[in-house]
């Protein structure tokens, strides 16, 4: 098995979302371990569990502390525990843009709604006071606005005649329980799948001026329209096991370097490799994605014509 997605829980309180992702972990084929809880209220239950199971803790009390500081301090023990991802699991804290961008598309939230109705507090009250006949949860991508961000997975839960804000909630978090663990699941695995991170590729190749997808000797490729390739997208395409993005370089002489400098990352392709392209390896793991643009941008440079860069250049 590939090794594991490491995550941060951030509770408040009893955190029974994040032991049902603790005992989820434990499954043997669950794709993340929890590497970190982290409260910021010291006396939340959910550390003790946390703690009893082997589980790294840490709480902080965010009264008093400003929130910049305090922000600083928690982004600070997540990367100290090697989490690459942020899961929040009752979190009572909003988090400020800044925390949210440094963590960019790697902080989820679970909602008991169904997004985008009723974000913010007391979902429940919301939902019985409108008469609904159906609930239930929602687990998204965390961005700057409130329970908003691209949705990753909902549960419905019907609502009975004689439900209260209790038993409709008591009853959601059974849903949530569910919901949670296989949306994290799903979500770490993506970046092991290559029709994720060649829709990644594709987004930022295509964003170039001018640029198009073709195919090209069975592979998806990338072109000036009508001109020449700038990047090619290889996964097992010689049965080398490999899944790759293949750009240009200036020469052998710079494919040579970047090769010594990283063998881990850069490689030799087969075919294009007498030619200077270079093969930038997109399976080992979390993948540096402004990395692989400022790839795409260069070798998009290598081809394209001088004034369709000149133009690039004075658009910005």
């Amino acid at each position: 098995m590939a090794e594991r997605a490491k995550v941060a829980v951030l509770i408040s309180g009893r955190g029974s979302n994040m032991a049902a992702l603790l005992y989820a972990s434990r499954l043997p084929d669950c794709p993340f371990e929890i590497a970190l809880v982290a409260s910021n209220d010291p006396d939340a239950p959910g550390l003790a569990l946390a703690e009893a199971e082997g589980v790294p803790i840490f709480a902080l009390n965010h009264k008093g502390v400003p929130r910049a500081q305090f922000e600083a301090i928690l982004d600070r023990e997540i990367r100290a525990a090697g989490a690459n991802y942020v899961a929040l699991a009752g979190y009572m804290r909003l988090l400020s843009p800044e925390f949210v961008a440094r963590w960019q598309g790697r902080i989820l939230n679970i909602h008991p709604s169904l997004l985008p109705k009723y974000r913010g507090l007391d979902p429940h009250d919301q939902t019985l006071a409108a008469g609904d006949t159906v609930a239930g949860c929602t687990v998204h991508i965390v961005t700057d606005d409130l329970d908003d961000g691209p949705i990753l997975g909902r549960i419905e839960v019907a609502v009975l005649p004689s439900d209260t804000r209790e038993t409709l909630s008591a009853r959601t978090l059974i849903a949530e329980h569910q919901l949670y663990a296989r949306c994290l699941a799903d979500f770490v695995s993506r970046e092991a799948s290559p029709e994720w991170i060649l829709d990644q590729i594709r987004q930022r190749a295509l964003a170039l001026p001018e640029a198009e997808e073709k195919s090209s000797h069975g592979s998806p490729g990338f072109r000036v329209k009508g001109g020449k390739f700038f990047a090619y997208f290889s996964y097992d395409h010689h049965h080398d096991g490999v899944t790759g993005l293949i750009v240009k370089t200036s020469g052998v002489e710079e494919q040579a370097m970047l090769i010594d400098a990283e063998p881990d990352l850069y490689y030799r392709p087969a075919y294009l490799g007498p030619s200077g392209w270079i093969g930038i390896r997109v399976d080992q793991g979390e993948i540096d994605w402004e990395h692989i643009g400022r790839w795409l941008r260069k070798s998009w440079s290598e081809v394209a014509p001088r004034k369709l860069q000149a133009l690039a250049e004075f658009l910005g």
